[in-house]
């Protein structure tokens, strides 16, 4: 399983936006890295941020 589909597992498995600090803790991988699939899921359109530093999955 890849970044991003740990990333977006984390993030559907949540009831509540998470920051990339968070997501990395939960999901057990290298916060850059959450960064780097963050970036290009939200470029996909498959993640929002709700608010600043926070996101959740569409």
């Amino acid at each position: 399983m890849g970044t991003q589909d740990l990333v977006l597992k984390t993030l559907a498995e949540s009831e509540a936006p998470l920051k990339p600090g968070e997501i990395a803790q939960i999901a057990g991988i290298d916060q850059k890295e959450v960064e780097k699939a963050i970036k290009a899921l939200k470029n996909e359109g498959k993640i929002t941020s709700p608010k600043r530093c926070y996101y959740s999955i569409v």
